[in-house]
């Protein structure tokens, strides 16, 4: 297994400051979401962990190396990410996009093996796209091409692997496909999964931990039952919502919510004071 962390990380862009100082653990072996609201830091602080984005200062360690000083062939081996909406060259086929989940694996040819293709095949039976294998990627609907970015990552057999909103474009049954296909990878061989996710009953229902945002810091960290708390949704999202369990899964679930007006807002102050 692959070890992550953050020490003291300091984040932002031109003259603003996203992350402040972020000291994050991800747990080897278990299922991590980070949860938060829009512009709170969450993709920000995927791309600096995955080295796409620089810091402006702190480290993360990767396996206990400074990330910036280990070669990038040895991190693609490692650790695999996949971005918000990511582009594919035109005319591209599916099965060449898998491949290049392949690259970090393949020597100086760059050439396909028994075992790269055996890779890519499962990629495309897990994802359930076997019949658009020869389709151009940009031939195919938003979900389609989500999943086909989705078996690229796997394609990678990195034992950590990274997605920025890996359900985006997705309807409520290719969105559980992939969350439990996620959940197999980390259960039967041990991935490390670190995800951003809008759907919070999806966060809770398919995470060890959960790590909540607002304005680049960690309101709370934990599991499922100790971050879906009303609270922390007031903290972090300003609403006033209703969490019950889950009888299937166990799992908290929000069942209702509503925007915390300004006027509750000030009505909430003059209680505490």
């Amino acid at each position: 297994m692959v070890s992550l962390s953050t020490e003291h990380l300091k984040i932002g862009y031109g003259d603003k400051t996203i992350v402040e100082d972020l000291n994050l653990n991800i747990q080897e072996g278990k299922i991590t979401t980070i949860i938060g609201a829009n512009g709170c830091g969450k993709s920000t602080i995927l791309k600096t962990i995955a080295r796409v984005h620089s810091a402006r200062s702190g480290m993360v360690y990767l396996d206990g190396k400074k990330i910036h000083k280990v070669p990038t062939r040895e991190i693609a081996k490692k650790m695999a990410v996949l971005p918000q909406s990511p582009d594919a060259p035109g005319g591209l086929t599916v099965y060449e996009l898998i491949s290049f989940g392949r690259s970090p694996h393949q020597n100086g040819f760059g050439r396909l093996s028994e075992q790269d293709h055996k890779v890519i095949n499962w990629a495309l039976e897990v994802t359930g796209l076997e019949s658009f294998a020869h389709q151009a990627v940009d031939a195919l609907s938003g979900g389609q091409r989500q999943r086909a970015w989705i078996a690229m990552a796997i394609a990678q057999e990195t034992d950590l692997l990274l997605l920025d909103e890996p359900t985006t474009y997705l309807d409520m049954a290719h969105q559980l496909e992939i969350l439990k296909l996620l959940e197999k990878l980390n259960r039967e061989e041990g991935r490390t999964i670190v995800m951003v996710i809008h759907d919070l009953n999806h966060a809770a229902r398919f995470s060890h931990h959960m790590v909540a945002l607002r304005n680049g810091n960690i309101i709370r960290e934990g599991s499922p039952i100790d971050v879906m708390t009303c609270t922390v949704l007031k903290d972090v999202f300003q609403i006033d919502a209703e969490i019950v369990v889950d009888p299937r899964t166990k799992k908290p679930v929000c069942l209702s919510y509503d925007l915390i007006t300004a006027e509750q807002q000030v009505a909430n102050v003059k209680k505490v004071v």
